[in-house]
């Protein structure tokens, strides 16, 4: 619940126990805690556009309204001005463009569309994140020739070399953040290139893999929770689901492994693991690229 100071001023609500998302709009303090750190920021966007009707929300905004991956904290709320200028002001950036960006409007809030958002971040974001983003967008259904199109079409260069490692690499088999980002950090630490979300009939059971190496026989998994969730009874049979689908697929290869975004994202954990299971390495690693892993400059 927003509640603006002009208005409890004219309803003579007192806000000694609220929490000012920005100047001139509160928050009752036991909602704001109850939120996630990630959804503060959320609310911040929201904010803004409740005392900005007209703005048009960009890069992190954008992405934060749409859904799309965002990673940790962004420092900044930022808009689009077509044909106007670049200016500062506070935790606002305004970016001006020439370009013909394509806008979408959901429950009167203006963001730039998918694709133009995700190509904004890719320009913007350390690599591994900037994976992230493209194959969330192409798995919203932006199509790669969309995106490649997008960016052919911008004046801007920023970032034109991170676009010509990415788009080649953008996938919407990837099924989660944790999977984008791992894809990266196994290219840069040198190991073979596995494939993803592969079929394998095992036992009478078909499984779909996150990661496959088939020479080397041995499977991956990016785990996220989600799947966990539910219920007390909900989880339990879905724990017991997976173990024994580990434990088939187990007596069948001969490695399998699994990890979890934040080993990915530091980076070493997620190379133990690997080399523990055997996956190969083909390449010497990529140090300056896996150094970014360690933090995104646009973030608090």
């Amino acid at each position: 619940m927003l509640i603006q100071t002009a208005d409890a001023a004219l309803a003579g609500v007192r806000l000694n126990d609220h929490v000012r998302v920005r100047p001139g709009v509160h928050t009752p303090r036991p909602e704001w805690e109850r939120l996630q750190p990630w959804e503060h920021y959320l609310a911040r966007v929201h904010v803004y556009a409740l005392v900005n009707p007209r703005a048009v929300f960009a890069l992190e905004s954008a992405a934060a309204l749409l859904g799309l991956p965002l990673f940790g904290h962004p420092r900044h709320i930022h808009t689009l001005d077509v044909g106007g200028t670049s200016r500062a002001y506070g935790d606002v950036r305004v970016h001006a463009t020439t370009d013909g960006v394509r806008t979408v409007t959901d429950a009167g809030i203006s963001t730039t569309a998918v694709g133009e958002t995700s190509i904004a971040l890719m320009r913007a974001l350390p690599l591994a994140f900037g994976l992230a983003v493209g194959d969330a967008a192409l798995a919203r259904g932006v199509g790669i020739e969309q995106l490649w199109a997008i960016a052919g079409g911008s004046a801007s260069r920023r970032g034109s070399r991170s676009l010509r490692w990415l788009l080649p690499r953008v996938t919407a088999d990837s099924e989660s953040v944790g999977e984008s980002v791992s894809r990266a950090v196994i290219e840069w630490c040198g190991f073979a290139t596995p494939e993803i979300q592969t079929q394998l009939n095992v036992e009478h059971h078909t499984y779909r893999l996150d990661f496959f190496w088939r020479s080397a026989r041995i499977a991956g998994e990016s785990d996220g929770y989600g799947k966990y969730a539910g219920d007390a009874s909900t989880a339990t049979a879905a724990l017991i689901r997976e173990k024994q689908r580990e434990d088939r697929l187990r007596r069948h290869l001969a490695g399998f492994a699994r990890w979890t975004l934040a080993d990915a994202l530091q980076v070493r954990p997620l190379r133990d693991t690997l080399l523990a299971a055997g996956v190969p390495l083909v390449a010497p690693p990529r140090t300056a690229l896996l150094t970014t892993m360690s933090r995104n400059p646009r973030s608090l």
